[in-house]
This record gives structure tokens, sequence and C-alpha cells, in this order.
């Protein structure tokens, strides 16, 4: 498959390599930490939580050829929108839920344990009876360029080097009200949701209250 993916209106959709991570966790750090729902409402910098660990998984997804970059070609190849996403396999659940059991109560700690008990009831393995799929970690589109169809042809774009790949399924955790519709104007199903209200902590607090209209996490998938 082709590095570059695409040019629209001088954005330039290609594949991202390593040494692209620098700037995107600047861009991330500016875009992504201040705006996703969940990250929105922590009383602390979420970035810097677990950031090596993070930072460790972020590079392994982009060794795989399955993440994303948008460059604005009139702007000096400024970094305009991304995509993380990585292959998963059936006995990611598990890992993914002791390692979330075993991380310190810090914002992302409750973060990863939420979307561990969210995976594991979708368990999207058992339900379309496949051995893998492409899970869409992170789509994340620069403030200046929203509501432009950035995110959806990010989305998309992901979709054929998923094909590509030969992933029978993508699949993606939407925390954001606007990204899952973004995703099922795709033709993404959603297939779970949970409502945030309902996640509750051993006391009986609500753990997440993002402003609406972000009210549930919606999983959202696609057979490809």
């Amino acid at each position: 498959m082709p590095t570059e993916l695409g040019t629209k209106d001088g954005i330039l959709i290609r594949i991202m390599q390593v040494s692209d991570y620098p700037n995107v966790k600047i861009f991330m750090a500016d875009n992504f930490y201040n705006g996703e729902p969940l990250c929105e409402t922590a009383e602390e910098n979420v970035q810097k939580c677990y950031e090596k660990e993070n930072d460790e998984y972020h590079i392994s997804m982009i060794e795989e050829g399955t993440c994303l970059l948008a460059l604005d070609q009139n702007n000096a190849g400024r970094i305009v929108g991304l995509v993380l996403a990585g292959p998963q396999i059936p006995s990611d659940l598990e890992k993914h839920r002791q390692e979330a059991a075993e991380l310190e109560p810090n914002f992302w700690g409750r973060i990863a344990v939420f979307l561990s008990a969210v995976e594991i009831e979708a368990n999207l393995f058992k339900r379309y009876d496949v051995p893998k799929l492409l899970y869409s970690h992170v789509t994340n589109v620069d403030a200046t360029m929203r509501g432009k169809g950035l995110g959806a042809r990010l989305a998309a774009a992901l979709m054929e080097v998923g094909r590509s790949k030969g992933f029978p399924l993508m699949a993606a955790y939407c925390t954001s009200y606007y990204s899952a519709r973004q995703k099922q104007a795709l033709g993404m199903e959603c297939v779970y949701e949970k409502a945030y209200a309902d996640y509750k902590d051993a006391n009986g607090q609500v753990v997440f209250k993002p402003a609406a209209p972000h009210t549930h996490v919606r999983v959202m998938a696609i057979k490809l």
C-alpha cells in the first residue's frame, strides 16, 4: 500500500512514521488531551500519566503501519489531524484488564479500567467471530479544521489501510458524541454503549462527568 493516501483541498493524508512521533506528541498535547471529553474533566495533566508506557504503546502502533497523519501542504506540512490505530487479538481483552488493574488510581488509570470493562462487555471477537481486528485508538483533528470532513476522511482512509492489511473488522471506542456520529455516517454500527452516569466507583460516585452531549461511550464497528 502506498505511503500517501490522497490529497484534497491541500490536506495530504499519509501513513505515520516513527520519526513523526515527537511532533505527534506536541499535536496531541495541544488538541487531544485538551479536547477529548473525558480528559477535559481531569484535574491533572493526563498526558503525563504513564507517559513512557503510552509513548511505547503509540510507537508500537506506528510500527504496524496502521497510523495516519493529515498534513496541511499549504502551511509547511503542519499536522492538522491524526489517527493512532493498531491490531488487537482476543487475548488482549484479558491482557488489558490485568494491565488496567495494576495501574495507579490516577486519571489515566481510571480511564484504562473503564475502557477495559467496556471492551470485555462488548467482546467484538465473539460478536463478529473474528480472530483479529483493527482498533482505532485515537482520531484527532486540529480545532481550526473541525467541521470540514477531515475526521471522516481519516476514518475512511483507515478502513482502506485495514482492508489492505487483511483485517476483517475495524472498531473504535468513541467517548465523544460527535466522533460516534461521524463514524456512524461512514457505515459503522454502534454495537454497545454505556452511559457515563451509570459508571460509578466503590462509593457509588459517578467517575466521569463530561459535558453534554457526551453522555455515553459507544463501541462502533464495521466489517472490512
